[in-house]
């Protein structure tokens, strides 16, 4: 037959209880604080990864911004490098032309039976070009007297060649600047043949351009196909 506890059973009894529950609580904690730790973890690496995408991204942003800005800089450096030296060879080819301009000039001026010569064939060749009887040839005042001869001289091979005869009318009416030479034109007006050595120069200056720079400065490494 059970008998009732005594004083000292019921405490023992209840610390045993009050123990048991401690220990439910601690491990309960203990289980509490591994999940909080865990989760804590598990959104700490979440943040981190997130502000590391953020931070590479704003880093990959700068980082092409720089690029452009790099890339720009370079081109606008090369554009101007390029534009400088196509302004010097400009220079240069513009020089080479303005001497050859100063020996047609002598040419015209001091060699007379080279120049004779010159307007000899020039004069020639505009007759046969024509092929008309009568022919106006305009030349600087100060050459009318050289023009005049050579005139004569080329209605002589004109008609050596052609059977024809031609009459030659030369008038000094050109300006005493160009370097020399002739202008022809027809009898009927219709025809000018410009024959003057500042316009040839010219000619020859465009056709002989693109072989001239060849020269000069070297193959265009742009430029795939010549002529």
């Amino acid at each position: 037959m059970s008998r009732p506890m005594n004083d000292d059973e019921v405490l023992n009894e209840l610390n045993k209880m009050v123990a048991f529950i401690r220990q439910e609580a601690l491990e309960k904690a203990r289980e509490i604080k591994v999940k909080a730790d865990e989760e804590f973890a598990i959104e700490k690496a979440k943040l981190v990864k997130q502000e590391q995408l953020a931070i590479d991204a704003q880093y990959e942003k700068k980082l092409k911004g720089a690029q452009v800005s790099q890339k720009i800089a370079q081109s606008t450096l090369t554009n101007k490098s390029r534009l400088r030296l196509l302004h010097r060879r400009e220079e240069h080819l513009q020089d080479l032309f303005s001497a050859c301009r100063s020996q047609v000039v002598t040419l015209s001026s001091s060699d007379t039976n080279a120049y004779s010569e010159f307007l000899v064939g020039v004069l020639s060749q505009g007759f046969l070009y024509l092929m008309e009887s009568s022919v106006v040839v305009h030349c600087r005042k100060s050459d009318a007297t050289v023009v005049e001869d050579a005139a004569s001289a080329a209605a002589d091979q004109y008609k050596e060649t052609s059977g024809r005869d031609i009459n030659v009318d030369v008038k000094g009416t050109l300006s005493d600047d160009i370097a020399g030479g002739v202008k022809l034109v027809s009898g009927s007006g219709r025809i000018t043949l410009d024959n003057t050595l500042d316009e040839r120069l010219r000619l020859l200056e465009d056709r002989m351009l693109p072989e001239i720079r060849k020269d000069l400065f070297g193959p265009n490494e742009n430029r795939k196909f010549y002529t």
